[in-house]
């Protein structure tokens, strides 16, 4: 097992709104399960992460609950390997492979709690997030990829694709409000895109100084992603339309994404000295946190890939990549929230609203 102990990190000034935590301790801890050549933490809930890891070159829908020893395999009997993408309280939801082709499913915490979500006449399906028992993602359906949205049956999906444009995916819920892409039928995109429960709901939220675009996380009010605008990809963080959309990209960095949002925190990724880095944000550019700095230093790779809370602890998930054994692994970062009064006299109240977000 290529597990790295506990790692207590003190007096970790968080930027922006959140910057008077300055003693705030973060701890990391690998998921990485023992066998495994390669995992990746892609969301939580709760006390719980979901994922995938690789065994034999085979990749399993995994359920963690905070240490490399807790994995839990959801891949469904008959299956040759499935990805859990999303946490929805005691929900997990992603997508199983049968016959080489994917069926977007949802468990309950184990692998005979699955249930097919793939809708009549779509030839695969993905399911990428959920919220309040609602599920996103995409059915392929004429060898069209179209976003769609599940109430937790195949029968129940919704297609989101709007009129007249070749391809699109949702990638996250909040809410009564979706994210993901939508790509046209000629040259450029895919463009960011939100709906709120109908595919006539669709606003674009391509910037007009932007060649594409892909929005990736919501907290129901904001979204994130990233744009590309001056020849590099940049974290973006939007308001509902896409005039309104803030450039995440720190200085210094020459490529940043965001993935998910909750409450005021973004995280994702930023490329700075050379190398990747899990990143924070609290809402602008020069709150920019980096994450990576946390892990020890043969740790040559790192991205975040969803940030939730308990009301007791605030999580980020993610990868990270370590040089000495050269396998890729799925991480937990972990900080603790302060106490109710500390938070009052800090003027953070809300702040950690306890709610997942992928």
């Amino acid at each position: 097992m290529h597990a790295i102990s506990t790692i207590k990190i003190v007096a970790i000034a968080i930027a922006g709104s959140a910057a008077s935590q300055s003693h705030a301790q973060w701890s990391v801890t690998s998921l990485h399960p023992s066998g495994a050549s390669y995992s990746i933490a892609l969301s939580g809930s709760g006390s719980n992460q979901v994922g995938a890891a690789f065994f034999g070159g085979t990749a399993s829908a995994l359920l963690w609950s905070g240490s490399g020893s807790s994995w839990v395999n959801l891949t469904p009997t008959g299956a040759s390997g499935g990805v859990a993408l999303g946490a929805d309280g005691n929900r997990q939801i992603g997508y199983a492979t049968f016959g080489g082709q994917g069926r977007a499913g949802v468990w309950t915490g184990s692998s005979s709690s699955w249930v097919d979500l793939n809708p009549t006449g779509a030839g695969s399906s993905f399911a990428h997030a959920g919220d309040g028992g609602r599920q996103v993602g995409r059915a392929v359906m004429g060898n069209q990829s179209r976003a769609g949205l599940w109430s937790g049956t195949a029968a129940s999906f919704v297609d989101l694709h709007p009129t007249g444009y070749r391809a699109s995916g949702a990638e996250d819920i909040s809410g009564s409000q979706q994210v993901g892409w939508v790509e046209p039928t000629g040259n450029g995109g895919p463009f960011a895109s939100l709906w709120t429960d109908t595919a006539a709901s669709w606003v674009n939220l391509n910037p007009t100084e932007s060649v594409h675009s892909r929005a990736t996380g919501t907290n129901g009010t904001q979204q994130v992603g990233l744009v590309f605008v001056g020849g590099i990809n940049r974290a973006a963080l939007w308001s509902g339309t896409a005039a309104s959309w803030v450039d995440l990209n720190p200085m210094g960095s020459v490529s940043s994404s965001a993935y998910a949002i909750d409450g005021v925190f973004q995280v994702g990724v930023a490329t700075v000295g050379g190398v990747s880095r899990a990143s924070l944000w609290s809402g602008t550019a020069a709150s920019w946190v980096d994450l990576h700095a946390l892990l020890p230093s043969n740790y040559n790779y790192s991205e975040a890939r969803s940030v939730w809370s308990d009301g007791v602890n605030t999580y980020v998930s993610g990868i990270g990549a370590n040089a000495t054994t050269g396998d890729f692994e799925a991480l937990l970062w972990t900080q603790p929230i302060p106490a109710p009064g500390a938070v009052a006299l800090l003027g953070l109240g809300g702040l950690f609203a306890a709610r997942r977000r992928r």
